[in-house]
């Protein structure tokens, strides 16, 4: 478990939230593809492509009341702003 602070108070993460959350914030209003967040985050054994959906769900859930915020950029991956 990691945790990490977001608008003042302590969350806890998965490793795997961590790790998105972690790539997306270095690559802050960046647009990083699907295949570049599975590739750096799961690897080769990433399994499901659901897999990312649902664990930037779980982070947009966690972000909620932060300033911020996931983006989806249809056709290309995510941006965190």
């Amino acid at each position: 478990t990691h945790c990490v602070i977001i608008s003042g108070e302590e969350k806890k993460l998965t490793l795997k939230q961590y790790e998105l959350l972690k790539m997306l914030v270095q690559n802050s209003q960046n647009v990083l593809s699907r295949n570049t967040l599975l590739d750096s985050v799961w690897g080769d054994n990433y399994g499901e492509t659901r897999t990312l959906d649902i664990h930037i769900a779980d982070l947009r859930k966690l972000l909620a009341e932060s300033t911020a915020q996931i983006e989806t950029v249809r056709g290309v991956g995510y941006v965190l702003k």
